[in-house]
């Protein structure tokens, strides 16, 4: 830093890594953020309100939509909420499946 103001190159620092970097931890951040949301609406509207599983379930789904939508996240982000959406509803369907076996 004191060599970069002694060869009169002040601003000119390559700042990519670091904007890589805040960039990751900024969609690290978008992802968990977005999740804890599902998550406390699917628990929410399946075990506190009484709404149901199925209703949690398209909050859930919904959520997911409205944040991948509105942050424009990447593929992978859409891939992983499609199996998330795929193995709730399976469990949706098996659990009470089992449960009524009993």
């Amino acid at each position: 830093m004191a060599q970069a103001g002694a060869h009169g190159d002040h601003g000119q620092m390559d700042i990519r890594d670091q904007k890589e970097t805040f960039h990751g931890f900024l969609m690290s951040s978008v992802w968990m953020c977005g999740h804890i949301a599902q998550l406390v609406a699917l628990l929410t509207l399946g075990f506190a309100i009484g709404a149901g599983f199925w209703a949690g379930f398209a909050a859930y789904v919904i959520i997911g939509i409205v944040v991948g939508s509105v942050f424009r996240l990447s593929g992978v982000y859409w891939a992983a909420q499609v199996a998330q959406w795929v193995l709730l509803a399976l469990g949706g369907l098996i659990v009470p499946a089992l449960a009524g076996m009993g």
